[in-house]
C-alpha cells in the first residue's frame, strides 16, 4: 500500500484526497477536427516544457485534471484529452472505443486518436515523446480504449493508466509483445468493473508485464479517479 492511503473495509485501500485543484497555472486549449463531424481535443499544457504526455479518451472529463497534477509532485505532463461522441447511446461511445463490438469504427477512432491527435500536438506544440514519457489513460468504457491502444501500440505508448474498466474488451488469449506497463484501478463498491481490473491486471502479470493494480473504497464515477491520476503519473514519470 502507498503511503497516501488508508485501509479502508476488507483491506481494500481508501482512496487518497485529492489535492486541491481550483486553479490552474497551466493553460488549457481546445481544438475542433474534422473526424466525426467535428470531435473536439482539449490539451493541458503545463507551466513548465512537458516531460511527459498523457493521450486519453472521454477528454472533456480528463483534460480538465492538470490542476491535481500542478499539486502533486510529479514532472511537467501535458494532458490531450479527446472528446467523446456526442451521440447519446451509450453503445455509440462503446463502438468507439472497444475492438470488440465493431471494427470498423474502432478503428476510425484509433487512427484519429493515435496518428490525427498526435501529429497535431507534434505540429501544434512541439511535443513528441518517446513512449517511455508518453502514457494513454482512459476511465470506465475509455478505460478499454486504453487498455486496446496500448496494446495495440506499445511503440507509441509505454504505460497504459485503465480506471475502472469495463467488460467488453478483455485480455486476448495470446498476449502481443512487447507489452506496455499498465495501472489499474477500481472500487470496492463497483464490483464488476472490479473484477474486470482485476482480469487484465492478472492476465498482464502472467505475460511478465509490469502492473499496478489498487482496489479502492469507493464507486463508479468517485473522485478517486481523480485523486488516482497524480498516482499514476507519478509511478510512470516519477522524478
Amino acid at each position: 500500500m502507498d503511503d497516501q492511503a488508508a485501509v479502508g473495509p476488507g483491506g481494500a485501500e481508501s482512496a487518497p484526497e485529492p489535492a486541491r485543484a481550483d486553479r490552474i497555472a497551466g493553460e488549457l486549449v481546445t481544438e475542433t477536427f474534422e473526424y466525426d463531424g467535428g470531435r473536439q481535443v482539449t490539451v493541458y499544457v503545463p507551466p513548465d516544457p512537458p516531460e511527459a504526455v498523457v493521450f486519453a479518451g472521454d477528454g472533456q472529463l480528463i483534460s480538465q485534471w492538470g490542476g491535481y497534477l500542478e499539486a502533486a509532485d510529479v514532472p511537467p505532463t501535458m494532458i490531450v484529452g479527446a472528446y467523446r461522441t456526442d451521440d447519446e447511446d451509450e453503445m455509440a461511445r462503446i463502438r468507439e472505443y472497444s475492438p470488440s463490438f465493431d471494427e470498423e469504427r474502432f478503428a476510425a477512432h484509433e487512427s484519429f486518436f493515435a496518428d490525427d491527435i498526435r501529429s497535431w500536438v507534434r505540429s501544434r506544440f512541439s511535443v513528441a515523446l518517446p513512449a517511455e514519457r508518453t502514457a494513454v489513460c482512459g476511465v470506465s468504457a475509455s478505460a478499454e480504449l486504453a487498455l486496446a491502444m496500448g496494446l495495440r501500440h506499445p511503440d507509441l505508448y509505454g504505460a497504459v493508466f485503465s480506471a475502472s474498466p469495463g467488460g467488453g474488451y478483455r485480455p486476448p488469449a495470446v498476449m502481443p509483445r512487447p507489452l506496455p506497463r499498465a495501472y489499474l484501478v477500481a472500487g470496492t463498491l463497483e464490483p464488476w468493473f472490479l473484477e474486470n481490473a482485476t482480469r487484465w491486471a492478472d492476465a498482464l502479470r502472467d505475460a511478465d508485464a509490469d502492473v499496478v493494480m489498487n482496489e479502492r473504497v469507493g464507486n463508479h464515477g468517485d473522485p478517486f479517479w481523480q485523486a488516482e491520476f497524480p498516482l499514476m503519473v507519478a509511478w510512470a514519470f516519477g522524478h
